[in-house]
């Protein structure tokens, strides 16, 4: 890994603005959301050898969770949040609705 000023890598799952981003606590996940109202996960894993390149894989995919309509002002996902102790994600979108992932793993 090259500690310079260029970043490692792009990850460019989302066609929209992106609006939330979240690590788990406990598991190696990585969840994305986006006003196309796409969400991503992802399994991501920093090694303590820091010869040795981060791991980063996607996992799910849950596309269209909250889709964007001229009702909600095209906005799609507004945040997200893992489960303190499960591999569980909660999302919460502009169509008012609140939605639980699980068997992330």
């Amino acid at each position: 890994l090259d500690l310079g000023s260029k970043p490692y890598k792009l990850l460019k799952y989302h066609e929209k603005a992106l609006r939330s981003t979240r690590f788990h606590s406990r598991y190696p996940l990585l969840a994305s959301a986006a006003d196309d109202g796409h969400i991503f996960i992802l399994h991501a894993t920093v090694y303590s050898d820091l010869l040795k390149n981060p791991l980063i894989v996607p996992v799910h995919r849950f596309l269209r969770a909250h889709p964007p309509s001229s009702k909600n002002n095209h906005l799609g996902v507004l945040g997200l949040t893992f489960h303190p102790t499960q591999p569980w994600l909660f999302s919460a979108g502009a169509d008012g609705i609140i939605h639980l992932y699980h068997n992330l793993l």
